[in-house]
């Protein structure tokens, strides 16, 4: 994976290419103190991952992330733990918590890499008629067709199907969103994924399945528009 690295402190660019240097499968092509020069890289190369500091000077990490249409995946790395939830909001892959260890760096970068994988199989793999999901030892069997909508339900992922039935798994909502065709199924909430053909009617507050109500979350608005 192709990364970069934004944090206006030397020393903590410092740490994360030492880190970076370790991974085999990630390679640092820069390092910015200065996140606008960073968003000119961005326009002019591709990029897989972004090391991403959420205090900084001119403009937060959330509002820089804010600002890129199509962003490459992301692991913030801070000194603060209080935003934590809003990284996740912005479907953050890891929150990094200053200072961090190499092993918990490694951790972060395996996810980004499982999610890079993900996003990157085969189109013959995005228009498969049905997934598999585990749920404990098992990997069960899900027709896209009978999805109606997924739900983050604490530590789980519950997917409802048509018939009233549902389905739990470990699985991360996040995770899910890579493994379903884009065409079919659209993220309107931070814990919310809803099958397309499935949506009965919405405003701009939610979106009706039979009798389910599923909102619409500020960040992911732009939903509204792919219904539309």
């Amino acid at each position: 994976m192709i990364a970069i690295a934004i944090d206006d402190e030397p020393i903590a660019l410092n740490i994360v290419q030492a880190h970076a240097s370790k991974v085999p499968f990630v390679e640092l092509k820069a390092i910015f103190t200065n996140a606008f020069e960073a968003l000119d890289y961005l326009r002019q190369n591709k990029i897989d991952l972004m090391f991403l500091d959420i205090k900084m000077p001119d403009i937060s990490g959330l509002d820089f992330l804010n600002s890129i249409s199509n962003p490459p995946l992301v692991i913030f790395t801070t000194a603060y733990s209080e935003h934590a939830v809003k990284s996740f909001e912005l479907d953050a892959v890891d929150y990094l918590l200053k200072p961090f260890s190499l092993p918990r760096f490694l951790k972060a970068c395996n996810k980004a890499h499982e999610l890079y994988t993900l996003r990157n199989r085969p189109d013959t793999a995005k228009v498969a008629s049905s997934i598999f999901i585990k749920d404990g030892y098992e990997q069960i069997k899900v027709e896209l067709n009978e999805i109606l909508f997924i739900e983050a339900a604490g530590n789980y992922t519950r997917i409802h199907l048509e018939g009233d039935r549902s389905l739990s798994t470990r699985v991360t909502i996040s995770d899910m969103l890579m493994l379903l065709p884009p065409k079919k199924f659209i993220r309107t909430h931070r814990a919310y994924i809803v099958a397309r053909s499935k949506v009965n009617k919405f405003d701009r507050t939610q979106v009706q399945i039979g009798s389910h109500s599923i909102p619409i979350g500020a960040t992911y608005a732009q939903c509204l528009q792919e219904l539309g």
